[in-house]
C-alpha cells in the first residue's frame, strides 16, 4: 500500500512487525529490514525500543539507526516535539534519495505511532505501508477465541475511555475488544461485572511473548502491563 502524495527522493516504509514474536514478521517486512541502510523506530525515553528488539536479528550491520525517544507523559507536547524531530531526521535521509525503514510494533495503522510520522511526511515523500499482524488478532489466536462470524459486530475500545462511553458501546456490540488496559484493569473489570459480562471476558497480556498470560478476566491480577487486552464474546463462555 502506498501513500501517494509525496513523489520526491527516497521512500519511507512503515513496516509492521507483529505483536512481538519475530516469527510473525511477514516476508515482505523481513526483506525490507534486511536490506535497509537507514532504520528508524520509537522507544520510551531513556528505555529500550520494543520494535527494535522484535527485528533485532534482521538488522544489517552498519545500518544507520534513527531512534525517536517518546516521553511517557499525559502532556502531548513533548511527544509531538519528539515526532517533529524524528520526522526531520527522516526527511533529511529521504531528500538524499535514500529509503528509510521504520519499525512499527503490530500494524502501522492500528493504534500505531507510525501514524504521527506519516502525517508529517506523506505530503513531501513517498510512503509505503507494510501491514503487520495486529495485537488484537494475536490475542484472539493465542486465547483460541473466535472473534466474529456472519453479521456479528466487533467493537474495539481503548481502556482509558470514561465509563459512560464504554457502557454505551458495550451494550451495542456482539464482540468487544478492550485495548490499552494497563492501570485501568480494576475499573474495567468492575464495569464489565456490572454489565453481566465478567464470565465471558478473557484477559491476555504480552501475547506471543515468553511472558504471555491468558486468564479469565475474573482471575487476572490488578496490576496489568500496557501490553494487555480484554476479549469478550457475548453469549459464549470460552472457559467452559
Amino acid at each position: 500500500m502506498t501513500g501517494l502524495a509525496g513523489t520526491g527522493g527516497g521512500t519511507l516504509f512503515g513496516v509492521g512487525l507483529g505483536p512481538g514474536d519475530p516469527d510473525l514478521i511477514t516476508l515482505r517486512a523481513a526483506r525490507l529490514i534486511e536490506g535497509a541502510t537507514t532504520l528508524c523506530y520509537p522507544s520510551l525515553a531513556g528505555g529500550e525500543s520494543f520494535a527494535r528488539a522484535i527485528a533485532a536479528d534482521l538488522i544489517p550491520p552498519g545500518a544507520r539507526e534513527v531512534r525517536i525517544d517518546i516521553p511517557m507523559t499525559t502532556d502531548r507536547a513533548p511527544a509531538q516535539a519528539a515526532y517533529d524531530a524524528g520526522a526531520g531526521q527522516i526527511a533529511e535521509v529521504l531528500a538524499r534519495g535514500e529509503d528509510v525503514v521504520c519499525l512499527c510494533e503490530g500494524d502501522p495503522f492500528f493504534y500505531g505511532s507510525f501514524m504521527y510520522l506519516f502525517a508529517r511526511l506523506k505530503a513531501r515523500h513517498r510512503v509505503e505501508i507494510v501491514p503487520g499482524v495486529t495485537s488484537l488478532t494475536a490475542c484472539a489466536a493465542r486465547a483460541a477465541l473466535p472473534l466474529t462470524a456472519r453479521n456479528e459486530v466487533m467493537t474495539v475500545l481503548p481502556g482509558p475511555l470514561p465509563d459512560d462511553v464504554l457502557r454505551d458501546h458495550v451494550a451495542r456490540a456482539d464482540t468487544l475488544v478492550l485495548m490499552k488496559v494497563g492501570r485501568h484493569l480494576p475499573r474495567l473489570r468492575r464495569l464489565l461485572a456490572a454489565e453481566g459480562l465478567l464470565h465471558t471476558a478473557t484477559y491476555v497480556e504480552r501475547a506471543t511473548l515468553g511472558a504471555e498470560v491468558i486468564l479469565p478476566l475474573a482471575e487476572a491480577p490488578d496490576a496489568a502491563p500496557y501490553f494487555s487486552m480484554i476479549l469478550i464474546a457475548k453469549g459464549a463462555d470460552p472457559w467452559l
